[in-house]
């Protein structure tokens, strides 16, 4: 199969979706692998294709003029403010809701996640379409999130027939992903709305923290997930990652250091990836900078970032799964 790079065959797309085809597409978030959520053949392709467990439930988007009660049972009373505060944009909400499209996209569970992404890209593709699209990240399954069209084509060139390539993407890590089936909303997957935010609009918001055994109830909180193709190492310090860089070396290999800019202004002299100074920068450059060290590091060598609030707590979630630590309480 060839695999065409476009940025506005809309109807193209339209035409693939219908036939039960799988596209990808950009958002503002990472590019997602889209297919008719309506549809068993097409979500099972989408599970085929990346390799993903049948427990690991997915998102629909929809674009935002989309009519959300065609697909939701119950509508809890903070949702419609947090919806005109957050969307479009980085926040999945997940919602009560039975038998309104494939039970495949919910794994069996009684709810549905449901995103409106702002990506122009993604909006203009889920206009044509006008259907309900579900969506994980376009990347084989437990590898890096795809920020760019040559990241999908790297993973699925040749098994799609269409990436739309909305160019970078700005956000850099998946939504936030928040239960609202309950009174008060609850966090299942950090990411750039962040727990105070919601709270700020709702009076409250918990987090969510996984149980080792527990049927997944969001994406993307699998121990290891989000990781690069190379050997890596967590490091607390950059005192702990020069030494595990210079025994590496000792050997022949070629490690390199991902690590924030305050880090890497003490390690001038060493391989590095530097994530950037703040937050949003550190989630904006992770998995282009994942990917990146996976092609030319035997080990890569991640640093801790000593900020942990606000959205940063999104990127260290990827970061811990991403080098497989035991910070996620799995």
């Amino acid at each position: 199969m060839e695999t065409k790079i476009s940025k506005r065959a809309f109807s193209l797309a339209k035409k693939y979706i219908l036939a039960g085809e799988a596209v990808a597409f950009h958002t503002e978030t990472v590019y997602g692998l889209g297919a008719n959520a309506c549809s068993d053949e097409a979500v099972r392709k989408i599970f085929t294709l990346k390799g993903r467990p049948s427990d690991n439930p997915l998102i629909v988007h929809i674009h935002r003029d989309y009519d959300l009660s065609r697909l939701i049972d119950f509508d809890p009373p903070y949702a419609a403010a947090l919806r005109q505060a957050f969307l479009p944009g980085p926040l999945t909400m997940v919602y009560p809701s039975k038998g309104k499209v494939s039970s495949l996209v919910s794994c069996g569970l009684e709810t549905l996640a449901v995103r409106v992404p702002a990506s122009r890209t993604a909006q203009a593709f889920l206009r044509t379409v006008d259907l309900p699209i579900a969506a994980p990240s376009a990347n084989r399954s437990k590898h890096v999130s795809p920020v760019t069209a040559q990241h999908v084509f790297d993973d699925f060139g040749g098994e799609i027939p269409l990436i739309l390539d909305g160019g970078a993407c700005e956000g850099g890590i998946e939504s936030t992903v928040l239960d609202c089936t309950g009174e008060i909303p609850q966090i299942l997957r950090e990411g750039l709305v962040t727990r105070e935010m919601i709270a700020k609009i709702a009076g409250d918001c918990l987090v969510y923290l996984p149980r080792k055994g527990e049927k997944p109830k969001s994406p993307g909180i699998a121990h290891a997930h989000y990781m690069p193709k190379c050997r890596t190492v967590f490091c607390r310090s950059a005192e702990e990652a020069a030494a595990c860089f210079e025994r590496e070396s000792a050997k022949g290999g070629k490690p390199v250091i991902l690590c924030e800019h305050a880090a890497a202004e003490t390690l001038r002299g060493y391989r590095l990836l530097d994530l950037g100074a703040d937050d949003l920068e550190m989630a904006a450059r992770l998995y282009a900078l994942l990917r990146e060290g996976e092609k030319t590091a035997t080990l890569l060598i991640g640093i801790e970032p000593k900020k942990k609030d606000g959205a940063m707590a999104g990127v260290l979630n990827r970061l811990h799964r991403a080098f497989a630590t035991e910070e996620n309480g799995n």
